[in-house]
């Protein structure tokens, strides 16, 4: 189980990309815009590096559902292997079969 801390940093970080996607987005747009003018395109830039750096989509870790761990994380279940593995055994993912041979 990993530190609740450390799930609670990456809800707050999910909260405040949700809060802050539109204003990003905008600025983004104004500054990849080659038509309009550098110094606007500038000013842009700096209200976008103004923002809380959390608030970046590329700063959430994925991490398990079940458990936390942020390692070994399968986007399709949104679980780890680990488990993946252990919901496997107690038969509460339909399909998922133990292999053995």
């Amino acid at each position: 189980m990993a530190k609740t801390s450390s799930v609670e940093k990456n809800n707050q970080r999910r909260k405040l990309v949700a809060q802050f996607a539109d204003k990003r987005q905008a600025l983004k747009d104004i500054i990849m815009d080659k038509s309009l003018p550098l110094e606007e395109r500038f000013r842009a830039q700096l209200k976008l590096s103004a923002l809380p750096r959390n608030s970046s989509k590329v700063r959430i870790r994925n991490r398990c559902e079940v458990s936390g761990r942020p390692r070994a994380y399968y986007r399709k279940l949104k679980i780890s292997r680990v488990a993946l593995r252990d919901l496997g055994n107690t038969g509460k993912i339909p399909g998922l079969v133990k292999s053995s041979w």
